[in-house]
C-alpha cells in the first residue's frame, strides 16, 4: 500500500508524488501570537509532527516549517493595553508556545519564520504582483485584485459571482471591488511600521505565508496545513497570491485539521472559548495531552472536555501498564534509533500483522486514531503471553513485541516509558519558592509568570492543600 494523502483542493485522497524525488517540503500555519497558546493551537503542532515523523519514517528528507504571525492588529491592541511594545507581547507568547512544542513531545521544525524577519520577501513578491497588474496601490495600501485571478475559490468551492454577491465597499474604502484583500496596510499613527515603496506600512496577513513558503520550499512545495477555519479566506488568498506570481501550482496537497471544539463552537481567542495549554497541563500530564489529540483523526473535530481529557489519560495508562510489566519481566528495552526497520525483521506473526496493520493506518492519510487502535491490539497480544509460563520461546517473543510496541509508539511519539525519578534542579525549586512567595502576596500576575517560566523548563507547578508541588513533565 502506498502513502496516501486527502488533498482538500481536489476533496479526495491521492497518491503522495514528491515534487523533488526523496525531498518533502511542508508548511503548517502556525500562530498569531497576541495571547499565550490554547488546546487548539498545540493540535496544529502535534498534527505538523504527526506528519513529519510519517514522511521521516518513510524516507523522505523533510524541510517542516511553522510561523508566526509577530506583528498585526491583536498584537498591537494587546501591547497598548499593556503599555508594552509589541516585541515583548509577540516574544513572550512565541516563548511560551515553544515550551509546550518540546513539553507535547514534538520534534521541532525545521524553522520557525516570523513575519517581521522577512519584510524584503514579502515586498517583493507584492510588487511582482503589482507589476503584473494583479495588485494595485490605493493611498498607501496595496490590494490583491481577486477578479484578475479566474481560479479564485478552488479551494473553498466558492465562485467569485457569489462572494460578490454578500460583500460591498464601504464608505472610504480604498479597494477597487469588496472582494480585493489587502496586501500592505499603510502604517497609521503609533503603530509599528516599514518602509516600502507604497509608504510606511506593514503586510496583510495573508501574503507573509506565501512569501515565507515560497523563500525557503520554493515556488511550488509538497504539504500545506493549518486549521481547517484558515481554507477560506486565508488559504484561498496564498494560493491566488502565489500562483498569480508565479504561474505554478503552488501546494500540491492541503491537509486541513479539524477544530477543537467547545460547547459545538470553535476554541478561539476572539470568543473568549478557549482553554490555555499551560492550564490543561496543570490537570493533565502532556503525554495525556497528545494522546488525546492523536485519537482522533487530524481531520475531525474535537469537541474538548474535562471528561475525554480523563478518559486519554486511562487509556495511555493501559498501554503503559503494559510497557511497565514489559520492563518487569525482560528489562528495559533497547535504546530507540531513528532507523526504521520493516515488518518482515518480525518473527512472530501476529506481531507482524499489527505492524503492518499500524503502518498501513499511517498510510491511509496519517490516520493516528486506526494506528492507536493497533497499540492495544498489540498489548493484549503481549498481555496474554506475559501470563504464559516461562520460557525460551516466550522471552523471545515478549522482547520482539516489546521493541515493536515501543518503535510503533514512537512513530507517532508517544511515550510509555515511565517518568524517570529526577531531582528538580535547584533553579526550579528557587522558582517553585518565588512563585508560593507571589501567592502568598496575592501577586498572581507574578505567579502566573513564574508558572510559565516553569513550565519552559519541564517541571509541572500543581498547589494542593496550600503546598505548591513540582514533577517533571517528561
Amino acid at each position: 500500500m502506498c502513502l496516501k494523502i486527502y488533498d482538500a483542493l481536489r476533496a479526495d485522497r491521492f497518491p503522495f508524488k514528491p515534487v523533488r524525488e526523496g525531498k518533502v517540503g511542508m508548511y503548517m500555519c502556525g500562530m498569531t501570537v497576541q495571547d499565550r497558546p490554547h488546546v487548539g493551537h498545540m493540535r496544529g503542532t502535534v498534527v505538523g509532527d504527526l506528519v513529519r515523523r510519517v514522511m521521516t519514517y518513510f524516507g523522505y528528507d523533510v524541510t517542516y516549517l511553522n510561523n508566526f504571525t509577530d506583528v498585526d492588529d491583536k498584537i498591537i491592541d494587546r501591547a497598548n493595553e499593556e503599555g508594552a511594545d509589541y516585541r515583548t507581547i509577540a516574544q513572550r507568547n512565541m516563548d511560551c508556545y515553544m515550551s509546550f512544542v518540546d513539553l507535547l513531545g514534538n520534534r521541532r521544525a525545521t524553522l520557525y519564520p516570523k513575519a517581521t524577519e522577512h519584510m524584503v520577501e514579502i515586498q517583493d513578491l507584492i510588487a511582482c504582483l503589482v507589476g503584473k497588474g494583479v495588485a494595485y496601490p490605493a493611498g498607501g495600501d496595496v490590494y490583491f485584485r481577486v477578479d484578475r485571478y479566474p481560479d479564485y475559490g478552488k479551494l473553498s468551492k466558492r465562485k467569485i459571482d457569489e462572494l460578490r454577491s454578500g460583500f460591498r465597499i464601504e464608505v472610504g474604502d480604498r479597494k477597487e471591488s469588496p472582494l480585493d484583500f489587502a496586501l500592505w496596510k499603510m502604517a497609521k499613527e503609533g503603530e509599528p511600521y516599514w518602509d516600502s515603496p507604497w509608504g510606511r506600512g506593514r503586510p496583510g496577513w495573508h501574503i507573509e505565508c506565501s512569501a515565507m513558503a515560497m523563500k525557503y520550499l520554493g515556488p511550488s512545495f509538497d504539504i500545506h496545513g493549518g486549521g481547517i477555519d484558515l481554507i477560506f479566506p486565508h488559504h484561498e488568498n496564498e494560493i491566488a497570491q502565489a500562483e498569480a506570481a508565479t504561474g505554478q501550482t503552488f501546494v500540491n496537497y492541503w491537509i486541513q485539521h479539524g477544530l477543537l471544539l467547545l460547547g459545538g463552537e470553535k476554541m478561539s481567542k476572539s470568543t473568549k472559548l478557549f482553554f490555555l495549554i499551560e492550564d490543561v497541563c496543570q490537570v493533565a500530564h502532556p503525554d495525556t495531552v497528545r494522546y488525546y489529540l492523536l485519537s482522533t483523526h487530524f481531520r475531525s473535530p474535537i469537541e474538548f472536555s474535562e471528561e475525554r481529557l480523563a478518559e486519554a489519560g486511562v487509556a495511555l495508562a493501559r498501554l503503559q501498564s503494559t510497557a511497565a510489566a514489559l520492563c518487569a519481566a525482560v528489562g528495559v528495552p533497547p535504546r530507540l534509533t531513528a532507523e526504521p526497520f520493516p515488518p518482515e525483521k518480525i518473527h512472530d506473526l501476529e506481531i507482524r500483522g499489527v505492524m503492518e496493520k499500524f503502518i498501513e493506518a499511517l498510510q491511509d492519510d496519517f490516520n493516528s486514531a486506526r494506528a492507536i487502535g493497533n497499540l492495544f491490539d498489540l498489548s493484549r497480544f503481549l498481555n496474554r503471553h506475559l501470563a504464559l509460563p516461562a520460557s525460551g520461546e516466550k522471552e523471545a517473543t515478549i522482547k520482539e513485541g516489546q521493541m515493536v510496541l515501543h518503535h510503533l509508539a514512537d512513530l507517532v511519539g508517544l511515550n510509555l516509558l515511565p517518568l524517570d525519578e529526577l531531582a528538580t534542579p535547584p533553579d526550579v525549586m528557587r522558582l517553585v519558592e518565588d512563585r508560593a512567595e507571589a501567592r502568598r502576596s496575592k501577586d498572581w500576575a507574578k505567579a502566573d509568570l513564574l508558572r510559565q517560566d516553569i513550565l519552559a523548563r519541564g517541571f509541572l507547578v500543581e498547589d494542593k492543600s496550600g503546598k505548591s508541588e513540582v514533577r517533571p513533565c517528561r
